[in-house]
Formats: structure tokens, C-alpha cells, sequence
């Protein structure tokens, strides 16, 4: 089994925190390995909804984001990435305030699909939400932005 480059870790964590739809949503990717992710949110006023919880996508976009970290160190081609396809989360209690980690671990890889499950709890260890992603395996694309990666596995 391939080990992830500390360097090429360093530069995913940061890319996450500075990507438009990431940073919105003020997520932190705190922890990444092979087969596992862990992405965070300090829960603010600009993720409630209406009644004063959580908004729904704000969990669903949690669970859709550590699940595509979880399965990425999965993928060896370092000219492969992936996009979500399916999504199921099931929302099991309300946050309004706190931290909240997302914790995705990777299920399935293949050629062409992957299988991803997170849970979502509160700082206090509640758990909030649980979901799954499926994963489709993408071929040369061209990242919007022109970044210079690290190698993505220790050799």
C-alpha cells in the first residue's frame, strides 16, 4: 500500500480551505490518509437555517466532501480524480452551535466506481448525520487552477 506524501497533504488541506465552495462553508480538512478523511466546521450563523438548526445542506455537503477525501489517496493515478454520483444522508438530529466533524472512510475502490459512508457528530460526540457517496473515477481532467502538486505517495 502506497503512503500519502506529507507535502502532497499539506497542499490538498490547503487547497480545501481555499476553494470557493470549501471556504463558504468555512470547512476544514483536518485529517486525510489512505481509506479516511476528517473535515470540520465551526458552526456560525451563516450555516442555520430558518429555525435556528443546522441547514440540511450544510450536512449533506459535509457528507459529499469527506467522503470524496476518504477514497482520494485510494486512487494511485495521481492524473485521476473522482466526482460524486450518488449521495444518501440521513439526518439524525438537529446542531445548532459547536463544533462539527465529519469523519468519511472509504469502502470500495474500483476502476471506475467507489464507495464512501461518513458520519457526522458534534463536538460533544452526538451523532447529527450519516450518509454515503458513490464516486466516479475521472480521467484526465484539467484542474481550473494551475497547481503544482507534490508527488501524491511516498515512493
Amino acid at each position: 500500500m502506497n503512503k500519502p506524501n506529507p507535502e502532497h497533504v499539506a497542499v490538498i488541506k490547503d487547497l480545501v480551505r481555499r476553494s470557493p465552495f470549501p471556504s463558504l462553508l468555512s470547512m476544514e480538512l483536518t485529517d486525510i490518509g489512505t481509506g479516511f478523511a476528517v473535515i470540520e466546521i465551526q458552526v456560525k450563523p451563516k450555516h442555520m437555517q430558518l429555525m435556528g438548526a443546522v441547514h440540511g445542506g450544510v450536512l449533506a455537503s459535509l457528507v459529499d466532501t469527506v467522503t470524496y477525501w476518504s477514497v482520494y489517496y485510494g486512487i494511485e493515478d495521481p492524473q485521476k480524480w473522482l466526482t460524486t454520483v450518488d449521495l444518501k444522508v440521513n439526518y439524525l438530529a438537529p446542531a445548532d452551535s459547536g463544533r462539527l466533524i465529519a469523519r468519511g472512510r472509504q469502502i470500495k475502490v474500483g476502476k471506475q466506481l467507489c464507495y464512501a459512508s461518513a458520519e457526522v457528530h458534534a463536538e460533544k460526540g452526538a451523532i447529527i448525520a450519516h450518509g454515503a457517496s458513490t464516486l466516479m473515477v475521472l480521467n484526465g481532467i484539467e484542474l481550473t487552477r494551475d497547481l503544482d502538486f507534490p508527488a501524491k505517495f511516498i515512493t
